[in-house]
């Protein structure tokens, strides 16, 4: 089947948000990942989610040649080509982009986008993730309520990272205390005052409970998936909303279909 279409997309965590489930969401680097998940999702009778990261989107340019949004677009063309051979659906996205990639990155998908709706055609990917952890939650949000505006003109989804990430995943290291593994219900209500309830556009919510990325020694991980329960009411009492905080009746432009890990949410898979 063809990539989604921004409609399907949102369907398509509509209905994982209702059913309580997961997809997949799997980053890849190369052609050869790339006919890899789509089969192991075939295989699964899964929908899901397929991401390239700064790191694999260089690789996707060339390995010496180091243009990231090149390559971005070459992994995006190639998936959509191949995809429609397959009897999955699959939405494209952009995983952790930290504030000093967003120019080289994320903001050149974002425009060449804007030239497709332009000409009637749909975003080239259909999810971006900022990833404002390495700088202070102002800014952070501050950063997303531009980026909400652009993504939300174009009817693709922005993912927004409100807490941090230990360890470290393509070059980008959690330096601090331990404190930032943990988002809080007021980290998450600055955000919600800022950015809306779908009104201004539709995000994700990337909350961290602990989560670590790579290498780390037993004992040192200590993870509390029953804080994002604790934000979701704390939100649902805060603002009025239903159970795992949503409203607004577009399609294209809903609140956080629910609040989630990086990681531990989006492998747990099936449909």
């Amino acid at each position: 089947m063809p990539v989604a279409t921004p409609e399907q997309y949102a369907e398509m965590l509509d209905r994982a948000k209702t059913q309580g489930f997961a997809y997949p969401a799997i980053n890849v680097s190369s052609s050869q990942t790339i006919n890899s998940v789509l089969q192991g999702l075939t295989e699964a009778g899964s929908d899901g989610i397929i991401q390239v990261t700064t790191g694999g989107a260089d690789y996707f340019a060339g390995q010496t040649v180091k243009n990231r949004a090149a390559g971005a677009l070459a992994f995006a063309k190639f998936a959509t080509e191949v995809a429609k051979n397959y009897p999955v659906t699959v939405a494209l996205h952009t995983d952790h982009c930290p504030k000093d990639a967003l120019d080289g990155f994320v903001l050149p998908l974002i425009a060449a986008s804007e030239e497709e709706v332009k000409a009637g055609r749909n975003p080239i990917f259909q999810s971006h993730m900022w990833d404002g952890s390495a700088v202070p939650l102002d800014e952070n949000i501050s950063i997303a309520e531009d980026m909400l505006k652009r993504t939300r003109a174009i009817n693709a989804i922005l993912e927004v990272e409100i807490g941090v990430v230990g360890g470290e995943e393509d070059g980008v290291q959690h330096e601090g205390t331990n404190d930032a593994l943990y988002t809080t219900v007021g980290d998450v209500t600055r955000v919600v005052e800022a950015l809306g309830l779908g009104e201004k556009g539709r995000y994700i919510a990337a909350l961290t409970f602990g989560n670590v990325h790579g290498v780390y020694k037993p004992g040192n991980v200590k993870l509390r998936p029953e804080l994002l329960g604790e934000i979701q009411a704390g939100i649902q009492e805060k603002f009025g909303t239903k159970e795992k905080p949503s409203n607004s009746s577009s399609t294209a432009a809903r609140a956080p279909p629910q609040a989630r890990s990086p990681r531990p949410s989006r492998t747990a898979s099936s449909r």
